[in-house]
């Protein structure tokens, strides 16, 4: 009997020495989690029977610390959760290792192939948050967006002297017609850019004449009024339409424009004119010139206009019991009736962490834990080899008294 128990203490051992040993030599494996083996005594009607390896669990209670890499591609859960693979094989797979890239087709994949999943976009790149399928990086042009909207926020200086426009006409090309210019630029339907001008004529108290020129031409004009607090009271609001058949040395071979300025918040006090802001939407077209992921896993294309456009949204998986997780190469698990039914969501939602653009999660493997546990485990096989080696002397013994 003490033969077999001996014998059951060294099988024991063995496991736990491959557990430990895996878990030292998976310590620079990122994302990897460390195992346990847990032993269980055996009883054979009340008598001892010797020791056995109960099940070897993951440790998923510890996240691996997470170093930063600066590659885009490289993402770091903090928090619960797996990324979702697309296995080679159509399997799915779940991993704590972010080591991604794009491969020739645009899609985002780890060292094995695997494609990440996520929310896709559709052609107006909006999130299609019911669906989940391969992230794709596409690599086409971003088009051209023509300006739509100007906004503008100033002060004009309330202590000039006003301008009669019957005695002095405007005149771009003359200073002393008016008091103050903006200019900003704008885009057409293909993306080329065209100077829009303002010039500020003060022609009564609290009263002014905007005059519009794009491209040296005059477009349009607008009246502003202001309250004797310096808001503003009038002319808010102006939309200018410039088309080819008003103004067909500007619009040639595009779309017409059609542009709404606002000047909210924009005020008349005692002070010397000045811009506190100034915007608009368009822009010309662009290359595609690199990526960008926020902590909500949301997937950017930027491009060489300075633009960024949504590709898609990373997807986490978390499980009710990630012990139930089998491991399989290559840093990933696959799902079992253990480990319970995957639920998917957008990071930092629910129970799921957020993601960290450019860092790595470590193993969760403590080295110096794992070597005092290899120094013990040593020290049991030896001590259940003792037993072996005492019993085989006493049944020498035995032998040779017979």
């Amino acid at each position: 009997m003490s033969y077999n128990i001996a014998l059951s203490g060294l099988q024991a051992t063995t496991q736990d020495l491959n557990t430990i040993s895996n878990n030292i030599s998976n310590a620079s494996t990122v994302g990897f989690r460390g195992g346990r083996s847990e032993f269980a005594a055996i009883y054979n009607g009340g008598q001892a029977g010797g020791v056995n390896v109960m099940s070897t669990t993951q440790n998923f209670s510890t996240g691996g610390t997470l170093s930063y890499t600066g590659r885009e591609l490289d993402l770091g859960i903090q928090g619960d959760g797996f990324f979702v693979l697309s296995g080679q094989d159509g399997s799915t797979l779940y991993a704590r290792a972010g080591m991604f890239n794009q491969d020739a087709n645009g899609f985002v994949v780890d060292p094995a192939g695997n494609r990440l999943q996520g929310y896709p976009v559709n052609t107006a790149k909006q999130l299609q948050n019911g669906t989940i399928s391969d992230l794709q990086i596409q690599s086409g042009s971003l088009a051209a967006n023509p300006t739509t909207a100007v906004g503008i926020v100033s002060n004009w200086d309330s202590t000039v002297d006003a301008i009669d426009l019957t005695v002095t006409p405007f005149d771009a090309a003359d200073a002393t017609t008016y008091h103050s210019t903006t200019t900003v630029t704008v885009n057409d339907s293909l993306g080329a850019e065209h100077a829009l001008t303002e010039y500020h004529i003060k022609t009564a108290d609290n009263a002014w004449t905007v005059n519009y020129m794009m491209d040296g031409e005059l477009v349009d004009t607008n009246n502003l009024t202001f309250n004797n607090d310096g808001t503003l009271n009038t002319g808010a609001a102006k939309t200018l339409n410039i088309t080819s058949t008003t103004n067909p040395a500007i619009i040639a071979g595009v779309d017409d424009l059609t542009i709404a300025l606002s000047y909210t918040n924009t005020t008349q006090y005692a002070k010397d004119y000045n811009n506190s802001g100034l915007s608009q939407n368009g822009y010309t077209s662009g290359e595609l010139n690199g990526i960008r992921l926020d902590e909500n896993g949301m997937l950017y294309g930027t491009y060489t206009n300075g633009q960024e456009q949504l590709q898609g949204q990373v997807v986490l998986a978390d499980f009710n019991n990630p012990n139930g997780l089998t491991p399989v190469s290559n840093n990933a698990w696959t799902a079992t009736n253990q480990a319970g039914q995957a639920v998917m969501g957008s990071p930092t939602t629910g129970t799921l962490g957020g993601i960290s653009s450019g860092y790595l999660e470590g193993s969760n493997v403590d080295t110096t834990a794992e070597m005092v546990s290899l120094m013990t485990a040593q020290r049991n096989y030896q001590s259940n080899a003792k037993v072996l080696d005492a019993n085989s002397t006493m049944q020498q013994a035995l032998l040779n008294a017979i």
